[in-house]
């Protein structure tokens, strides 16, 4: 299967990901809709494990299901490093749509010791503790 998703073009696996994640919002959009003229509340359940993966040698594909029950896709581009989200929704021919939630190119981002890090010692200390004790698991930046 490998050498066969390998392949394919970057653009048709792309439009393939993109269908699959529209047909599974609006599968699960209309699970969950109720009669009309009914005012009965739908519970959108939070699934820690409802989501897949893929990638070849170009582009890395994550789907996953946000808080309002919305598919999301995230696209990463490995040659150039820039991400993509995209969220879908179902629904009503009114309601149903695919956006464009943002991207950004993330080649600057892994060149970052720390960003937002909550842990109670930063990269550069770690560094430093490392090379006070004589190991060689990292030289300090």
């Amino acid at each position: 299967m490998t050498a066969l998703f390998a392949a394919r073009t970057a653009p048709a696996w792309i439009l393939a990901a993109g269908l699959t994640l529209v047909s599974l919002g609006l599968v699960s959009e209309s699970q969950g809709n109720p009669p009309q003229g009914s005012q009965t509340t739908t519970v959108v359940p939070l699934s820690s494990g409802f989501g897949t993966s893929d990638s070849n040698a170009d582009m890395i594909a994550v789907t996953g299901v946000d808080v309002t029950g919305g598919s999301l896709l995230y696209l990463v581009d490995t040659r150039t490093r820039h991400l993509s989200v995209y969220q879908a929704q179902g629904g009503t021919a009114s309601t149903s749509n695919v956006r464009w939630v943002g991207g950004r190119n993330i080649d600057l981002d892994f060149q970052v010791d720390g960003f937002n890090d909550k842990s109670d010692f930063s990269y550069k200390e770690l560094a430093r503790r490392f090379a006070e004790s004589g190991s060689s698991a990292t030289t300090e930046k």
